[in-house]
Order: C-alpha cells, then sequence, then structure tokens
C-alpha cells in the first residue's frame, strides 16, 4: 500500500474510533440521565438498603444479577499482609442479563480506607461519581456509576479491580466454588474466594424482580462442583429463564441465632436481603447450624421465633417469605438423638404454618425413605451434612416457578 494511502486510512480510524466514542458516551448519558443513588446511600452502612438508580427513556429495571455476602475479613493467603500493588479478578455468574451494570465494593471487615484506582466489568471501565478510583472507608460500601456494557444472562462475568496500596483485612466471601484470581508482580494465582465485590446489578428490560436465597452452607453450595454452577440457586435460576433474577446469599455456617462464620442471620438480613435491589421474594434456609453447631441450640421454640421474626421484617418491606424445613444428617460428627428432636420439632411447626408464606419441604424431599433421619444416599456428598449436585438439583427443582412472587396485602404481618 502507497504510504500516502496508510496515513489516509490511519487518519480514518482515528476519526471513526473519535466518532464511536462519541456515540457511546452520548448513548450513556441518554440511558442513565435519570436520578442516582444519594451519596448516602451509595457509600453507606452496610446494612442500609441502597437506593436504585431509574434510568430515563427506558421502561426496564435495575436488579441485583448475583450477590455474595461479605463474610470476614482476613489476611490474603496467597501472600500474607502485604496487599499492595493487586489486580482482583472475580469471576461471577450470572442469572439474569441486561444492557449496562453498577457493582457494590465492601471494605465492611477493613480496618483502613481501601483505595482501588482502577475497575471493570468484562474490560469495560468503570467509575465512582465519575471518577476512576475511589476510597472505601474502612466498615462502609460503595456503589458504581452506571456502566453501558452488555451482561449475558446465565453467564461468566469478570469484574476486575486493583488496589496499589491496601491496608488491612480483606472483605471476602470465601469458599464461592467458582475460580477467581489474583494477580501481584510474583504470579497469578486461582482463588475461590471473592475479593471486595458483594454485588452486580444489572438494567434488564424483562425481569420482573430479584429472588434471594438466604441461607447456610446447604445455599452457598458446599459439596458442590466448582465451576459448574450446580447451588440449587443455580437451578432455579435456569428453571426462571430469566423472569425473575436470583441471587444467592449463603455463607457456610451461618446461624440465625449466633455469630459465627458470618454475622448471624438475624443481623445481616437488612443488608443481605433488604438491601438486594430489586428484592420480591426471599427463600429462608436457615437454622440447621443452629441445631448441630457448637454450641447446640436445645430450644426449638427459639429458632422458630427468629424465622418469624425474619419473615415479619421481609412482610414489613412488602416481600413474599418461602422458608425450608431443615434437612436430615445423621451420620454427621455432631448429630445427637436429642439434636435431632429439635430439628424435627421445628420442621413439624414449619409444616403447620404460620411461621412463612409458603414453605419447601427440603427434609422430606432429601431424606431416606428407609432411614428418615439420614440424608437419601444418592444425594449425599458423603459427610452426610452437606449435598452433591444431584442433591442440589433435587432443591433447585422444588421451587414452584409459576407464582413464585405473588401479591401479598401490605397489611399481611405475622
Amino acid at each position: 500500500m502507497p504510504r500516502r494511502q496508510g496515513y489516509a486510512l490511519l487518519i480514518a480510524l482515528v476519526a471513526g474510533t473519535a466518532a464511536l466514542a462519541a456515540v457511546v458516551a452520548f448513548t450513556g448519558s441518554l440511558l442513565f440521565s435519570g436520578s442516582r443513588p444519594k451519596a448516602t446511600a451509595t457509600t453507606g452502612p452496610q446494612g442500609r438498603a441502597r437506593t436504585p438508580a431509574a434510568p430515563a427513556h427506558s421502561s426496564g429495571l435495575w436488579l441485583a444479577t448475583w450477590a455474595a455476602a461479605p463474610v470476614l475479613g482476613a489476611a490474603d493467603p496467597n501472600h500474607g499482609q502485604d496487599l499492595t500493588h493487586r489486580t482482583v479478578r472475580n469471576v461471577v455468574h450470572t442469572s439474569i442479563g441486561g444492557n449496562a451494570a453498577r457493582i457494590t465494593l465492601s471494605n465492611l471487615f477493613g480496618t483502613q480506607p481501601l483505595l482501588i484506582d482502577n475497575v471493570t466489568v468484562n474490560t469495560r471501565p468503570v467509575t465512582f461519581r465519575g471518577a476512576p478510583t475511589t476510597t472505601v472507608a474502612a466498615g462502609r460500601q460503595i456503589v458504581s456509576d452506571p456502566v453501558v456494557v452488555p451482561v449475558a444472562a446465565d453467564a461468566d462475568l469478570v469484574v476486575t479491580l486493583r488496589t496499589p496500596t491496601a491496608d488491612g483485612p480483606v472483605t471476602v466471601h470465601p469458599n464461592s466454588h467458582q475460580s477467581s484470581y489474583v494477580e501481584t508482580g510474583q504470579g497469578t494465582w486461582r482463588s475461590t474466594a471473592w475479593r471486595y465485590l458483594t454485588a452486580v446489578d444489572v438494567h434488564s428490560q424483562s425481569a420482573a424482580g430479584t429472588v434471594v436465597a438466604l441461607g447456610d452452607s446447604l445455599t452457598a453450595g458446599t459439596g458442590s462442583t466448582t465451576d459448574a454452577n450446580t447451588r440449587w440457586p443455580d437451578i432455579l435460576s435456569d428453571r426462571l429463564n430469566g423472569r425473575y433474577a436470583v441471587v444467592n446469599q449463603g455463607i457456610g455456617g451461618n446461624r440465625l441465632l449466633r455469630d459465627g462464620i458470618g454475622q448471624r442471620a438475624l443481623d445481616r438480613f437488612d443488608r443481605d436481603v433488604l438491601g438486594i435491589t430489586g428484592a420480591k421474594t426471599v427463600v429462608i434456609a436457615l437454622g440447621i447450624n443452629d441445631v448441630q453447631g457448637f454450641p447446640q441450640e436445645k430450644d426449638p421454640l427459639r429458632i422458630l421465633d427468629a424465622l418469624r421474626t425474619l419473615t415479619q421484617r421481609a412482610h414489613a418491606r412488602g416481600l413474599h417469605v418461602i422458608g425450608a424445613t431443615l434437612m436430615p444428617y445423621q451420620g454427621y460428627r455432631s448429630w445427637t438423638p436429642v439434636q435431632n428432636t429439635v430439628r424435627t420439632r421445628v420442621n413439624e411447626m414449619i409444616r403447620a404454618g404460620g411461621v412463612f408464606d409458603e414453605f419447601l419441604d427440603f427434609d422430606r424431599a432429601l431424606r431416606d425413605p428407609a432411614h428418615p433421619h439420614r440424608l437419601y444416599p444418592a444425594f449425599d456428598s458423603g459427610d452426610h451434612l452437606h449435598l452433591n449436585d444431584a442433591g442440589y438439583q433435587r432443591l433447585g427443582s422444588l421451587v414452584g416457578t409459576a407464582d413464585l412472587v405473588p401479591t401479598r396485602p401490605s397489611s399481611d404481618a405475622l
């Protein structure tokens, strides 16, 4: 090619790129020229519900497509206390898609301000109040500006962030059953912990709301295959096929009445359920760790009172509540006949009504008919408490999808 033609082509490409950038910027300004979250909601305490930014010129909704509860603050296992100059690539699996996204970053367990100087969603740059960098105060979270980026449903999404001067515990969700990556000057490490990222919202033109699964390891997916997305909320999401988003707020080891692994459900409910964008229904599958974990709860009424309290708080915000019975675990190291009686009493009262709007009988669906205090062997991961992929497939198939979010009178309270 003659040099002059080459220069002409180069000039045309540069001009075309500039024009395309201008169109993208203009489109973004049109899509997101509506109201945005107020500063107090964007950077507020972890328990405060986030105010959704309603895009102008659009009939769609902002909904959470993915979330993970912050669990603890930890030194990064890949390089001890040195948290600086790291690039974190959090890989998350979406439930619904959309034409734009925004993310929530948490420094809940940090003891120092967290500087993040570069963030992308699927390589598309993310800003915070118009700036490419942000600082998250200790104990706080921040919601990004909306970014125009196509987000596919039922697909992996990569949220990359860089922390050049981090100092203090990393806010993590461990045991994610998903491969993410951390890159430092010494190399790149695979990780099954999500760091700092606690939610991804999308602007959806089709989904009607978000279903929140609140639970313990049996919701988080302990025993399921890593990177296969076979936790029961994943199965439910597949069955809903984009009608509703589904987010998994399970924490392995979590309890209703006591802090332990993660804050107890009574304390994290506002943040992890009521604070989820577009939440319409919550499925509560909690209580087995209160029964089997140490110290063991001896009074079934205390567990039931806690479940009723969560239902009342959900009703006050207009959410529909589905609960689950407690599955059998005979053969697990902490099983005793006395604690099994506590479990069966909780289940009897759930089945009798007055605890949830509806209930799912996880117990009857997963137990061995010949030995009803044990899991059915085909669903047992091997430790007699947690499930394998087939067991989670069974749980995910129990949720009725036709009327998952029925209309409830706002005055209906327990």
